[in-house]
C-alpha cells in the first residue's frame, strides 16, 4: 500500500476527554541520602507539556490540523499553563471548571534519561455534572469535525455515551481511546482503538491472529461500532472493518526509548488524516509511522508534519518489517497478486557485518522482495554455543529489518526453517556460503512445488564467529 501525505491543514479535529499536565524535573545524582536510602537530585531543569486528551489535540495541532480541545480542570496555575501552552501551539481550549478540584498533575523526576518517581496529584471527578463537558463540546462542535474521545478513566467522559450520541447526531465520526474493561460506555462510536491488553481484558485472551480477528469482528457487531484498530506493541497493528479483510500493519524497526503517548500519537493522526480526507486504511499507515517516531522521544511528545513527511519519504510502502506468521501471510498472498517474486533467506545474524549486508542484496536482486527469517534466542544457543547470541532477537530483528535489501523479518525456533519453507513456499530460497545444492537444508521442499535453490557466496574474511574472537582477544590484551 502507498502512503500519502494528506493535507492536515484541510482537517478538523475535536478532542474531548481527560485533560492533565505532565511535569518533568531533571536533574544530576552524585550520591545517596543521608535520610534515606535515595539518589538525591539536584533539580537544574523544569518541564511543562500537555499530557492525556491534551497531548492528543497537540499532536493534531502539530500535523497541521486545526484543534479544539473540550475537558475537566481546576482552577489553579496548572490549568494556567495548560491554556497557554496550548494556546501557544495552536489549539482552541475549552475548558470546564471542576469546583473544588485540581487540575490532574503527574510529576516525574529523571536523572540520566531514567525516571527515578513519579508523583500523581489528583482527585476524581467522577462526581463532576457531566452536563459542563456536554455544554462545551456541544458549543464546540461542527459537522466538519473528527471527535476524538480520549478517555483516561479520570471522569470528564463519565458520561460518554451521551457525548457519543450528541456527536454523532451532529454528523461527525467518533474514535474513542477506551479506558477500562466496560466498552459497552463506547456503543455507537466510529472506531475504538485499545492496545492489546485492553483488547484482550474484554474479549479474552487471543492465541493466534485468527482468533483476534474473531473476537474483534464480534466485539465490532455487539457494539455497533464501524471498525476497531487494535494496537500491538510489536507486532504493529490490526484494523478491522466489517465487509473488508483484515488489515495487518507491522510495528516499523526503530529503538524503543518511551512509549508514554505512543497511544495519543496513534489516535491524533488517525483523525487529523481521516480529518484531511484519508481513507481509513491510509490514516492507519500515518499513524503506523507516526507511533514509531514517538516512541524515540522521552515522555508525552509530538510528532511533527514535516517529521512525518520526511519518514515517508524513507518508506513509501506500508506492510513490511518485523513481521508473525500469520501477518506473513496476509503480506505473501498480496505480493503474489501482484505478481512477485519471493525470495527466502535464513540465519542468525548475531552482528550485523559487511558480508551479511552484501549477501542480502545479492539476494534481495533474485527476486522482487526479500524474506528474512531469523532464528530465535534459543535456536541460536543450540546452533552456536551457550555464549550467543550476542544479541537477543528483539534487537536482531530491529537492525535486519532496518536494511534496505530486506523487505519482511519474522523468526522461528526451530533448529532448521523447514517448516517455514513448508507455510511460505518461496520462489527461491538462497543460502549464503561454499555450498551445493544438496546441502541447503530444504531445498527438497522447495524444489518439490517447483521453487528454485540457490547458494550464494559471502564477502571475503567475514565472520561473526571471527568477530566476536577478535573483541574477546582485544579485552585481555
Amino acid at each position: 500500500m502507498q502512503i500519502e501525505f494528506p493535507p492536515f491543514q484541510n482537517g478538523q479535529v475535536l478532542v474531548v476527554g481527560d485533560v492533565m499536565l505532565d511535569r518533568y524535573w531533571h536533574g544530576s545524582t552524585s550520591r545517596i541520602s543521608p535520610e534515606a536510602p535515595v539518589p538525591v537530585v539536584r533539580v537544574n531543569q523544569r518541564e511543562d507539556r500537555p499530557g492525556g486528551a491534551a497531548n492528543v489535540a497537540l499532536n493534531v495541532a502539530a500535523l497541521g490540523g486545526a484543534a479544539t480541545l473540550v475537558g475537566l480542570t481546576g482552577q489553579d496555575e496548572p490549568a494556567e499553563v495548560l491554556k497557554a501552552q496550548l494556546e501557544a501551539a495552536g489549539v482552541r481550549s475549552r475548558f470546564a471548571v471542576a469546583d473544588g478540584l485540581p487540575t490532574i498533575t503527574k510529576l516525574r523526576v529523571i536523572s540520566r534519561q531514567q525516571q527515578l518517581i513519579r508523583m500523581d496529584f489528583e482527585e476524581p471527578m467522577l462526581d463532576c455534572d457531566p452536563a459542563l463537558v456536554r455544554r462545551e463540546m456541544a458549543e464546540a462542535i461542527s459537522p466538519r469535525h473528527v471527535v476524538v474521545m480520549s478517555d483516561y478513566g479520570k471522569g470528564t467522559l463519565h458520561d460518554v455515551q451521551t457525548l457519543i450520541e450528541d456527536a454523532r447526531a451532529a454528523g461527525c465520526a467518533v474514535l474513542v481511546d477506551p479506558k477500562g474493561t466496560d466498552f459497552s460506555r463506547y456503543r455507537g462510536a466510529t472506531l475504538l482503538t485499545p492496545n492489546l491488553g485492553e483488547f484482550e481484558a474484554i474479549v479474552g485472551a487471543c492465541r493466534d491472529e485468527s482468533e483476534l480477528v474473531r473476537k474483534g469482528e464480534a466485539l465490532i457487531r455487539d457494539l455497533g461500532i464501524e471498525a476497531l484498530l487494535v494496537t500491538r506493541s510489536e507486532q504493529g497493528m490490526t484494523l478491522l472493518r466489517p465487509g473488508h479483510p483484515e488489515l495487518h500493519l507491522p510495528a516499523l524497526a526503530r529503538e524503543v526509548f518511551d512509549v508514554t503517548g505512543a497511544g495519543d500519537t496513534v489516535i491524533a493522526t488517525l483523525a487529523a488524516a481521516l480529518a484531511a480526507g484519508a481513507d481509513m486504511p491510509q490514516a492507519m499507515a500515518l499513524s503506523n509511522v507516526a507511533a514509531s517516531l514517538v516512541v524515540g522521544k522521552l515522555g508525552t511528545a509530538t510528532i511533527s508534519g514535516p517529521e512525518l513527511r520526511a519518514a515517508l519519504r524513507d518508506r513509501k510502502e506500508a506492510g513490511f518489517g518485523v513481521m508473525t506468521e500469520a501477518q506473513l501471510l496476509i503480506a505473501l498472498e498480496e505480493a503474489r497478486a501482484r505478481g512477485e517474486r519471493i525470495v527466502f533467506t535464513n540465519g542468525c545474524f548475531d552482528i550485523l557485518h559487511a558480508g551479511h549486508v552484501g549477501y542480502l542484496e545479492q539476494a534481495r536482486k533474485l527476486g522482487d522482495r526479500l524474506l528474512l527469517a531469523l532464528n530465535g534466542d534459543d535456536s541460536v544457543k543450540r546452533l552456536k554455543g551457550p555464549a550467543r547470541p550476542i544479541n537477543p532477537l528483539e534487537r536482531r530483528l530491529a537492525v535486519m529489518a532496518g536494511l534496505e535489501a530486506v523487505d519482511w523479518v519474522t523468526w522461528f525456533d526451530d533448529d532448521t526453517p523447514e517448516r517455514l519453507l513448508e507455510v511460505f513456499r518461496p520462489d527461491i530460497l538462497v543460502k549464503g556460503g561454499d555450498y551445493s545444492k544438496e546441502q541447503v537444508v530444504g531445498w527438497e521442499i522447495v524444489e518439490a512445488y517447483g521453487g528454485e535453490v540457490r547458494a550464494l557466496d559471502f564477502l571475503d574474511n567475514c565472520s561473526t564467529t571471527a568477530i566476536v574472537e577478535k573483541i574477546k582477544k582485544a579485552g585481555q590484551e
